[in-house]
């Protein structure tokens, strides 16, 4: 007695990787990546080791995790320069963000 074969319709990878990036939550989150990945070129060497991206919030509201308050207080100080140097970035990627908010409640080494 031999055993049938069932075959399937196999879904490809090109297939699987179009539908997961037609979805909206997806998108956001690849774009968001994207855009935590320039951080170190706004905040500068120094800072991009003490804080980072850690989340958006609603209405364009980046939080950064900080490595504790004082860095939170510097970068709190120059929130206007990071949010201009931001500017091309968010363009490129067609994101706002409005404010920044610096928590080092956040930090996770």
């Amino acid at each position: 007695m031999s055993k049938k074969i069932l075959y399937t319709n196999f879904t490809t990878t090109e297939d699987l990787i179009e539908k997961l990036l037609s979805k909206t939550e997806i998108k956001k989150a690849i774009t968001r990546n994207n855009l935590y990945k320039f951080w170190e070129k706004v905040a500068g060497n120094k800072f991009a080791q003490k804080s980072k991206p850690y989340s958006m919030l609603a209405g364009g509201i980046m939080v950064i995790a900080c490595e504790n308050a004082i860095v939170a207080q510097e970068l709190m100080l120059k929130k206007t320069q990071l949010l201009v140097k931001f500017e091309p970035y968010l363009k490129s990627l067609k994101m706002n963000v409005k404010d920044l908010r610096f928590d080092p409640k956040k930090w996770v080494e």
